[in-house]
């Protein structure tokens, strides 16, 4: 028996790795292209381990996957691989489209031919586990009601609207074919092994190497925040025990504006790694001019998987917080390893002009 987990070597992906091998027999097979955001040192503390193996592949090469499925035999699938930075759906959302869109269809139509050579028991227990995004249920008001999994999709981003065009093939490909699938939609990850583009990782080394931490509007858009080891805990207990055609909200139930999760980040360096000069690194914070289509709040309802899956996350925002900063403190040849000139490009691009 073994397991295909797609993006891998990614944030989120590599974590459930990690997880999944620090716990369990059973073998997995990372696929993974290895784009800017795919590092196979996330996963190189099993890379001796006989139970990993990896297939370095495009999501999109539909060849490429069915070669997986018939090489490997997997009784389930957990698909992590995507584009999942917003401000770069902005810049150039083809290659979202493309990932995230036809990538996804492209697996959902080697499963499903691998499925339909299975055996019938077999076939009953096979899993297809997409992961998916609060994201594409648009936005809240201040005093809106959570999101639950019945929420329509009301996307707002190039990112978001991609991802939810995925949601609707996987959901087809159980109503048309009966490809037995499961969907979790996630609210905002954090914890160790995050690309440095998005929010709290960018804050860490920004404010180490005394630069501006600019933060989009007033800092004031609101987001629920899981600890990835929570969501990845959430995500096997949806291959595990959920029911096929079902989708599972994951979060953390931590609501915080952009400003409090800054400042937070900046109170946990300033404890442990204290600025030269005695100040705070929240001296650092600048406002800058708001993304397009910002939505204001994300908060989503996980009654449903603690009710039917006995999940819920076990680790508080502050705890979060702390881990995740000392993670980035004690690993900075990781850090180093994934400042690459296309991330130092990026950076310069996409915050130039602006100072602490």
């Amino acid at each position: 028996m073994t397991i295909v987990v797609t993006g891998g070597a990614g944030f989120i992906g590599s974590n459930f790795v990690l997880d999944w091998l620090g716990a369990l027999a059973e073998p997995v097979v990372v696929v993974d292209k290895l784009t800017y955001a795919g590092n196979l040192g996330n996963i190189a503390e099993f890379a001796d381990d006989p139970r990993l193996r990896f297939e370095h592949c495009d999501i999109c090469d539909g060849a490429a996957m069915a070669r997986v499925f018939a090489a490997h035999a997997p009784r389930a699938v957990v698909h992590f691989a995507a584009e999942t930075h917003v401000d770069r759906s902005i810049d150039d959302a083809g290659a979202f489209l493309r990932t995230n869109v036809e990538g996804t269809f492209r697996l959902l139509d080697a499963a499903l031919g691998y499925w339909r050579g299975l055996s019938p028991v077999a076939a009953s227990e096979f899993r297809f586990l997409h992961v998916s995004t609060d994201e594409v249920y648009g936005t809240l008001g201040p005093d809106g009601a959570p999101f639950t999994e019945t929420h329509p999709h009301r996307p707002n981003s190039p990112y978001s609207a991609t991802k939810a065009a995925a949601d609707h093939l996987v959901r087809a490909w159980f109503q048309t074919y009966g490809l037995p699938v499961l969907t979790t939609n996630c609210s905002n990850n954090y914890g160790p092994r995050q690309f440095p583009e998005k929010l709290i990782p960018l804050m860490i080394l920004n404010a180490l190497a005394g630069k501006a931490l600019p933060l989009y509007g007033d800092g004031c858009n609101v987001r629920d925040w899981i600890y990835v080891a929570d969501h990845c805990a959430g995500v096997r207990r949806v291959l595990e025990t959920g029911d096929p055609g079902e989708v599972y909200n994951l979060g953390g139930g931590q609501e915080k504006t952009n400003i409090a999760v800054v400042r937070a980040v900046c109170a946990r360096l300033d404890e442990v790694r204290p600025r030269p000069d005695g100040k705070t690194y929240a001296d650092q914070l600048v406002f800058v001019k708001d993304r397009p289509g910002h939505d204001r709040r994300y908060a989503i309802d996980v009654s449903k998987a603690e009710r039917t899956l006995d999940w819920k996350p076990a680790h508080t925002f502050e705890a979060g917080i702390a881990t995740t900063v000392d993670w980035y403190l004690a690993n900075g040849a990781w850090v180093a390893s994934v400042k690459t000139g296309a991330y130092r490009n990026w950076i310069a691009r996409q915050y130039a002009g602006i100072e602490p």
